[in-house]
């Protein structure tokens, strides 16, 4: 895929090829609601996901609409991720303003899903972990316990910080290099962003929230980068 670069294939829009995945009974909005939809849990089950490939793959130009939070639209992007299927057009419908509607500029309820519906594809960076994992709106990352973070980190070859901060936070960008971070410390001042295709931090102990949900495992290093594939945001 070329990057940064829009897709601009012909859409006949409300075809069968765009289906909704509506996730923890969130609202629907008029401009999604003559459209085909399923529902899920708050993360939605890979099953459901797989349900729904053939039906998509049935058409040159599928498009999946994740109604959903940020979480909701990190696990879509890591089902399709791992099982290669990152052709898939995406758009995101938030029911509220999250830290992933404000990173990629989607808009959140009805606006959000008229542009999901009527938008093109725009190949966007996609940030995953090291376990594997996507990131769509923010990775908090704190010492065991909520503790002060110690250790050391880098965004590509600049260091971020070295030493002792109330935590690391991690974001992907809309555009390249496609992921940023910054830290948060008990000093009142205007946080300083480092970007770059990876953020890297090794320490004693660490626990990442990603997109809201806490790993309950204490690790001893975290890495998010700019994976080799883009996915297809719709805006």
């Amino acid at each position: 895929m070329t990057d940064g670069l829009s897709a601009e294939p012909r859409r006949v829009y409300g075809s069968l090829s765009t289906h909704v995945l509506r996730c923890d009974g969130a609202p629907v909005p008029i401009a999604l609601a003559s459209l085909p939809l399923s529902q899920t849990t708050a993360i939605p089950e890979t099953s459901v996901i797989d349900e729904l490939l053939p039906v998509l793959a049935a058409d040159s130009l599928p498009r999946l609409i994740v109604l959903g939070d940020d979480a909701a639209l990190a696990s879509v992007l890591t089902h399709l991720m791992r099982t290669e299927r990152l052709h898939v057009e995406i758009g995101y419908v938030p029911v509220e303003k999250t830290y992933g509607s404000r990173a990629y500029q989607t808009g959140t309820g009805n606006a959000a899903a008229k542009r999901a519906v009527k938008g093109r594809p725009v190949e966007t960076p996609l940030i995953r972990d090291d376990t594997g994992t996507v990131l769509v709106g923010r990775a908090e990352i704190t010492g065991p316990g909520g503790e002060k973070l110690e250790g050391e980190a880098y965004v590509d070859d600049a260091q971020l910080f070295s030493g002792k901060v109330d935590a690391m936070i991690v974001s992907p960008m809309l555009d390249m290099p496609g992921v940023r971070a910054s830290v948060q410390k008990n000093i009142i001042r205007r946080r300083r962003w480092l970007e770059g295709r990876a953020a890297q931090l090794g320490t004693p102990g660490a626990v990442v929230t990603r997109d809201g949900i806490a790993n309950d495992r204490v690790l001893p290093r975290s890495s998010f980068y700019r994976h080799h594939e883009n996915w297809l945001l719709v805006r």
